[in-house]
């Protein structure tokens, strides 16, 4: 016992540490063993929680060995603690959340993928802002360029403004950041797919799982129901996005975002209530006293001029037609006022009911193919590039185009020197199938002749049905009333505070509307000076405008990608309509009065229902640059299109039908080709398409030297006429179903 040194004994501690022994003085004094030490301390550092559990377990302190053991199963070999929940990465959780999702949800079922792909925008949305809020300069920097792209299409104006943001103070006092924030982002998912969703995240709840359920349920408002438009089918999404060849990511859901903001209502702001304001979509019913003086003549006209063997009587169609403007939902005369009707009134009703009646028929689709059409296509050579606009008369007599240089010209279709009901003295202009109307002081960007019809069979008693007016709108803020009597400018309208971009007449010929970059649309008279109507509410520019068939309504597209239903009696916003992912280009409402077709410079036309706000369908084909001219048949059935890329489209609006052929295509679009009609599966037709169905190559330069780059035609399309080089920059149905089209030539 006095050979050993003094210190602790084998009492204080198990061999194994190494406490007072014979290892331990060798160690001392040692000059050269740093190497060795430090291997020594690195191994007791690595064993020390498993010396510490087997002098637990050796003294039987059962309870805190088994504590002890749990816990040193979570640190590493350095005893620092192992994070093994995503949600304790701090920044970085957000990035493995959203890898989770978006790995899961890329491997999941066509059937599902759609719509799941849904939740990854306001995922992507407030995992930004949370990391804003809790100070992850960094981290939020990355997240924000890794993930941007998936959405930058769909959402640019608030992914522009979104990257902006940096400081917690930045979210307090941005407006769209504070939209996000105060609502919840509405999603809809079919009970299966949210189940899924749901079961996925609760199994990989250490992985990510819970960040993204946290987000969901704290921020959006997921609702569980079937997927569909007006029909009510529960794939009738996917058979949208996957079907039509669309894909998912090119349309936003009807029922997605924050309504007021994002697309997801026709409501009009996010605190609206669910039930839709009611509308009034009849027909404006006929003034008595004007329907007794149509009704007379007509029958005069009858006896003049019988019909044909099976063929109504003028009076039989007349009344069919009063039949047809007497509904439910008809607005009131009272709701519109209008002038005093005159004889030339009786006499455009009159021709209207004749034309009515002889017109070419179109009921619905036919062999797959559709009707067969006819479009007559007027094209401006010469031009420079100047011509901003066109539009032609309803009498089918006269066009006039508005030009970069501000003047306008308006031509004799016929070929017809244009009189002036000026003496001679007055009017030093020789008569020419041509006029030109001077007076703007900027370019023209918009005409639009009054309401006119052609008499095939004129009465010297009558007066003219020729269109008597022409309004212009310019950069130089101003709207012009012009007379096609005298060829003069009668009026000046004055108002708009920056460049008016559209014009156009209402169905009465009193009434007429404009759209301008000061973000406001006004109606006007013609019996008024001012602006009878201001309708503001656009966050950008109002580009496109047009009438309801009753006049009670207006619509109008702006560059904020919405349009806007608005009542004139109110002047407030009856609908909104959000879904579209480029600014608005063109605008037209059906004769019946029941659905609007909208066009964007994306390409897209959507389809939306007025009384229930709901999107119907979409519909593509015409290449980027610009959709110009929207115009419906008589029936409301089909709808033609013109735009930048060359084309004059024929679509089938019926919602829910199916495709029975091979789809329509056009090779190099702009480019010489011929018509081909959406059933045709060979011969002519399929050759000069070439490629795959339902594909258009849109290499506008023509010449099919440079491959382009492919647009997916939908099934809707019924058939293309493609011109040479000639953007369409205007297409119309007469009031018989003959289309009319109109563009400049550029080589």
């Amino acid at each position: 016992m006095s050979g050993q040194p003094g210190g602790p004994g084998p009492q204080n501690g198990p061999p194994s540490a190494g406490m007072g022994g014979p290892a331990q003085q060798a160690g001392v004094g040692q000059t050269g063993g740093g190497p060795q030490n430090t291997t020594q301390g690195s191994i007791s550092q690595q064993n020390l929680n498993g010396i510490v559990i087997e002098y637990l377990s050796k003294k039987g302190y059962s309870r805190t060995e088994a504590m002890l053991r749990m816990e040193s199963a979570n640190t590493d070999r350095e005893g620092r603690p192992v994070i093994q929940r995503v949600e304790d990465l701090g920044g970085d959780k957000y990035f493995k959340a959203f890898e989770l999702a978006r790995d899961w949800i890329e491997e999941n079922l066509d059937i599902y993928k759609p719509e799941l792909k849904r939740i990854l925008y306001p995922l992507f949305v407030y995992s930004h802002l949370n990391l804003v809020m809790d100070c992850f300069p960094r981290e939020r920097q990355k997240f924000f360029d890794g993930y941007k792209d998936l959405f930058i299409r769909t959402h640019e104006s608030d992914i522009r403004i979104l990257s902006t943001l940096s400081l917690p103070e930045h979210v307090s006092s941005n407006s769209v950041a504070q939209i996000y924030r105060t609502n919840k982002y509405r999603v809809t998912l079919s009970p299966q797919a949210y189940y899924n969703l749901v079961q996925f995240l609760e199994a990989k709840d250490k992985d990510g799982g819970t960040v993204v359920l946290s987000i969901l349920q704290q921020y959006c408002n997921i609702r569980t129901g079937e997927r569909g438009g007006a029909s009510g089918s529960s794939i009738s999404l996917i058979g949208a996005a996957l079907g039509h060849g669309l894909k998912d990511e090119d349309v936003l859901a009807e029922d997605e975002g924050i309504p007021g903001h994002n697309p997801g209502s026709a409501n009009t702001t996010a605190s609206s209530s669910n039930v839709l304001v009611k509308l009034r979509l009849g027909l404006l019913p006929m003034d008595p006293d004007l329907a007794i003086d149509v009704q007379n003549e007509l029958q005069d006209q009858d006896v003049k001029n019988p019909p044909d063997d099976g063929q109504n009587t003028l009076v039989q169609e007349f009344e069919t037609l009063i039949k047809r403007e007497q509904s439910d939902d008809t607005p009131a005369r009272e709701d519109l006022p209008l002038p005093p009707y005159s004889a030339r009134d009786v006499a455009m009703e009159v021709q209207k009911v004749r034309e009515n009646r002889d017109r070419f028929k179109i009921e619905a689709k036919t062999g797959g193919t559709g009707p067969g059409l006819s479009v007559v296509m007027f094209t401006w050579h010469n031009t420079y590039d100047s011509i901003n606009c066109l539009d032609f008369s309803e009498d089918n007599l006269l066009a006039a185009a508005g030009t970069s240089e501000s003047y306008i010209r308006v031509w004799s279709l016929e070929g017809k020197a244009l009189q002036s009901i000026l003496p001679p003295s007055v009017d030093a202009t020789p008569p020419s199938s041509s006029r030109r109307l001077i007076g703007h002081s900027g370019p023209v960007y918009a005409v639009s002749f009054s309401p006119s019809i052609k008499n095939d069979d004129p009465d010297p008693i009558w007066p003219s049905t020729a269109p008597r007016y022409l309004v212009s709108s310019s950069a130089d803020k101003t709207i012009r009333m012009w007379s096609l009597d005298t060829w003069t400018n009668l009026v000046i309208y004055k108002g708009h505070d920056d460049p008016v971009w559209d014009v156009t007449w209402g169905p009465f010929g009193y009434y007429f509307l404009t759209g301008s970059h000061d973000k406001t649309a006004r109606l006007w008279s013609t019996d008024h000076i001012s602006a009878l109507r201001i309708f503001a509410g656009h966050d950008q520019d109002v580009d496109t405008v047009c009438f309801h068939p009753n006049s009670v309504y207006v619509f109008t597209g702006s560059s904020d990608k919405t349009v806007r239903m608005w009542s004139i009696q109110t002047g407030s916003t009856v609908r909104l309509f959000t879904g579209h992912t480029g600014n608005l280009t063109s605008m037209a409402c059906s004769p019946d009065g029941k659905t609007l077709a909208s066009a964007a410079d994306d390409g897209f036309i959507i389809l939306w229902d007025l009384a229930s706000g709901r999107r119907l369908k979409v519909m593509r084909g015409h290449g980027k640059g610009g959709i110009w001219s929207l115009s419906w048949s008589v029936e409301s059935m089909v709808l033609v299109s013109g735009g930048a890329d060359g084309t004059v489209r024929v679509w089938d609006v019926a919602v829910g039908g199916e495709s029975t052929g091979p789809q329509g295509k056009v090779i190099a679009e702009g480019g010489a080709g011929t018509k081909i009609d959406g059933g045709a599966t060979g011969g002519q037709g399929s050759s000069a398409a070439g490629g795959t169905a339902g594909v258009a190559n849109t290499n506008v330069g023509g010449g099919g030297k440079k491959k382009g780059k492919e647009v997916v035609v939908t099934p809707d399309q019924i058939s293309a006429f493609p011109t040479k080089k000639s953007p369409v920059y205007k297409v119309k149905f007469t009031r018989k179903n003959l289309v009319i089209a109109g563009g400049a030539y550029l080589p």
